[in-house]
């Protein structure tokens, strides 16, 4: 009886050891060393060897000693191992204990013997030689990593390694993150130690780069190889090597990719769909936008049309659309080297086939765009594509200050300085002095662009934008840009008009530091400018297209001297005073507090008051310049804007353009709030919002360097002393001074090289010039005007 026991303990022992190592119970402390693989090999390579010794207790429980032999009856039902077994190998480089995820019933992980050799991961039921292997995962230069990730670990308990391959992917887990990183660090050399996998498409297009200048040659590639050829069938894989589970894909996860393998087979499948589809235009766009979200997807599209444009017969309607795809593709986005010069011999080879055929005008418009794309900032528009289809250029509007406009066509290439000259030289603006832009303009808001953006992209923009905001109406506006002689500009000339124009909207911005009384002034002349001799029966604009809005709020607020929604430090004399400053939104409407409702009701009437009393005082200022208006009869249209600029000059920052910064601190220990920074052809300066004189001004030959400083500074150094302003206006203000840097150097001519110095610093984008009296910049700016 005590022998039967025994027995029955040792049999219990042993199946719940076998239990624990296939569920993936925890198993003795296992230890955890680190090898030199040059000890053990003589190949030079000496990889690191991760292995892990376990307890003399073997899995099943019987410390090392052999179990029964197996009776001959059993032997047939047992299949022979032995050469997938495992053995001791040299060059195995890591192994140990994993947990592996599985998928298949209740059990999320299970545990297994890793060995990681040079050309694959393995996977055994145990350590023991002669183990049955389980899995294999062969490695490639297209195998894929994941390292492990700390959101994993803080999810799961455990340190993930994911390796991913052309049939499996294996899902690693350990609870020892110097375990993970040694396997991810294992797996991740011998990937790199693979040649790189070449696809069919590519060895044969190597095959044809060789035989190019032998056509008999090349067509029998194209015979025998229908992966080159078009075929209404699907593709399976794509044409290039791609990483097998990259992680391209994850940062646009938003938008709903897989990996990139499985968006080239689909992308595949919509060019397909072109020949079907009634608009093609939307596939056409998706095709485009995928390409611009996933950046090697581009060349494979390149071969995916390429293959389905490889027949040269005549095509109809539905073929043609390929070639309406490449088409766009070639004005969008440029292909690798190898890829381009498959596409220029393919495009070659169609037109010498097929001379004088539609084929033949998409192949030579296509071969004109790659000399001139670049890589497009966004997907071209709706009316861009429909443009490109037909190989054609689009209709582009400019505005002038004022009610003037111009139409020119632009191309998919067309730079914004190319717009820039070409509008100069049709409104005889080449011979200026002073220099022009174009400006990104709806009713509230205003940016230059940058000399060198496409102008196409520009026109996307303002579509995408109309279609968030339908009621936003943008525009593009030719504009002055760097005002150096304004004295040079005659009075006859269209660029004066441009002048009173730009000197009008800054007026009405509250950008000119005058008092009411010039206000007004100001307004008057701008109605006998526009309208002529008053009359009842004219139309008369708005105030706030005359006055400054600013203006009527200050007069309620000065009236209302004791109101309590009238700000510390607000002036309140009366008159004409040289500064005063007002905060914007004062009609934003009462603020819920936590007092009684009556605190609340007070404050409501204050706001239905103070509204009141804005009517009134626009009502009454307008009667003022109506008054003043009806004072300025027999005054001509160019007599009257005369009038206008010349009190618009008699502020001494005639000419510059203001930022606003949201606060000034410079070495020397000045610290100001809300002030205006000034560039101007010869300097810059500092104001209070509202005041006529400068606080600071620093002309360009005492300042030594510029840039910006961090995401919202903008720092300049100036003499011992380095300035730094907080704005959202970093790349205008930059832009504005390279612009009037680069406009002193033209004039100054190429025979004056005056030094600038770029050194490496912490402000990034920072510009360095020489302490000369007019400091210029030894390279044009990225955005010349």
């Amino acid at each position: 009886m005590p022998l039967q026991g025994v027995c029955w303990f040792l049999c219990c022992r042993q199946g719940f050891n076998l239990l624990g190592r296939d569920y993936g119970e925890k198993e003795e402390e296992e230890s955890f060393e680190l090898r030199n693989k040059e000890d053990l090999t003589s190949n030079g390579r000496g990889p690191v060897e991760v292995t892990l010794s376990q307890p003399t207790c073997t899995a099943n429980g019987t410390n090392g000693h052999a179990l029964p032999e197996v009776h001959d009856e059993m032997k047939s039902l047992i299949i022979d191992k032995s050469r997938t077994g495992l053995e001791e190998d040299p060059e195995l480089l890591v192994k140990g204990w994993l947990l592996r995820e599985v998928r298949s019933g209740w059990i999320k992980q299970r545990r297994y013997w890793f060995v990681l050799s040079q050309d694959s991961l393995d996977y055994y039921t145990n350590p023991e030689a002669g183990a049955r292997r389980l899995g294999t995962l062969v490695l490639t230069s297209l195998c894929t990593v994941i390292w492990p990730d700390k959101q994993t670990y803080k999810e799961t308990g455990y340190w993930s390694v994911t390796v991913y391959g052309r049939k499996h992917c294996y899902r690693l887990y350990t609870k020892h993150f110097n375990e993970a990183v040694h396997w991810a660090c294992g797996v991740q050399k011998v990937i790199d130690t693979k040649a790189p996998v070449e696809t069919p498409t590519q060895l044969l297009i190597r095959d044809i780069e060789e035989n190019k200048f032998n056509p008999e040659v090349v067509e029998h590639i194209y015979q025998h190889n229908p992966i080159l050829k078009y075929t209404t069938g699907p593709l399976y894989a794509p044409l290039l090597p791609f990483p097998y589970g990259s992680l391209e894909h994850t940062y646009h996860s938003g938008k709903g990719y897989s990996s990139v393998r499985e968006e080239a087979v689909k992308l595949f499948n919509s060019l397909q769909q072109l020949e079907a589809a009634r608009e093609p235009v939307p596939i056409i766009q998706g095709v485009l936008q995928t390409c611009l979200d996933l950046r090697p997807l581009r060349d494979e599209v390149y071969c995916q049309l390429v293959k389905q444009t490889s027949v040269a017969a005549p095509y109809g309607t539905a073929r043609l659309r390929y070639w309406q795809l490449l088409t766009c593709m070639s004005c969008t986005y440029l292909p690798g080297p190898a890829v381009l010069k498959y596409l220029r011999f393919h495009l070659k080879r169609i037109q010498s086939q097929c001379p004088e055929s539609e084929m033949d005008n998409y192949a030579s418009f296509i071969g004109e765009a790659l000399e001139k794309t670049r890589c497009r900032e966004c997907v071209p528009s709706w009316e861009e594509i429909q443009v490109l289809m037909g190989r054609q250029e689009m209709l582009c509007t400019v505005h002038y200050p004022g009610p003037g406009s111009c139409q020119l066509y632009v191309s998919s290439h067309t730079t914004v300085n190319e717009v820039v000259r070409r509008i100069q030289e049709k409104l005889g603006l080449q011979e200026s002095r002073n220099t022009f832009a174009l400006f990104e303009q709806n009713a509230l808001w205003e940016r230059p662009v940058a000399g060198g953006t496409l102008v196409a992209d520009i026109l996307t923009g303002f579509e995408n934008l109309s279609t968030k905001e339908p009621d936003s109406q943008w525009k593009l506006c030719f504009k002055l840009y760097c005002l150096l002689d304004a004295d040079s500009i005659a009075v006859d000339s269209l660029e004066y008009l441009f002048l009173y124009e730009q000197c009008h909207e800054m007026v009405v911005r509250g950008q000119l530091p005058a008092c009411e009384e010039d206000l007004e002034a100001l307004a008057a002349l701008r109605l006998q400018g526009l309208i002529g001799d008053f009359s009842t029966h004219s139309p008369c604009p708005p105030l706030d297209e005359l006055f400054p809005g600013h203006m009527v709020e200050a007069r309620v607020l000065m009236a209302l001297s004791a109101a309590p929604a009238l700000p510390s430090g607000q002036p309140a004399g009366q008159g004409c005073p040289a500064s005063q400053r007002f905060p914007t939104g004062l009609l934003s409407g009462a603020l819920w507090s936590h007092a009684a409702t009556a605190a609340h009701k007070h404050r409501a009437k204050q706001d239905l008051r103070l509204r009141s009393r804005l009517k009134e005082e626009a009502a009454a200022i307008m009667s003022s310049v109506l008054e003043r208006w009806k004072g300025l009869a027999g005054h001509s249209c160019r007599d009257s804007m005369a009038a206008y600029l010349s009190i618009v000059r008699q502020w001494s920052g005639f000419g510059c353009t203001l930022y606003e910064v949201d606060f000034y601190i410079s070495s020397t220990g000045s610290f100001s709030q809300r002030l205006w920074l000034g560039v101007a052809a010869t300097s810059v300066s500092l104001y209070r919002q509202g005041e006529a004189e400068a606080l600071e001004s620093f002309p360009y030959g005492q300042i030594c360097s510029y840039g910006v400083s961090d995401s919202n500074t903008f720092k300049i150094t100036a003499g011992d002393r380095d300035l730094l302003f907080e704005t959202t206006k970093l790349s205008e203000i930059m832009q504005l001074m390279n612009a009037y840097f680069s406009a002193i150097r033209g004039q100054r001519g190429k025979g004056d090289d005056i030094g600038l110095t770029i050194t490496d610093g912490t402000e990034m984008g920072c510009r360095h010039l020489a302490s000369t009296p007019t400091p210029t910049l030894l390279e044009l700016p990225s955005h010349p005007v």
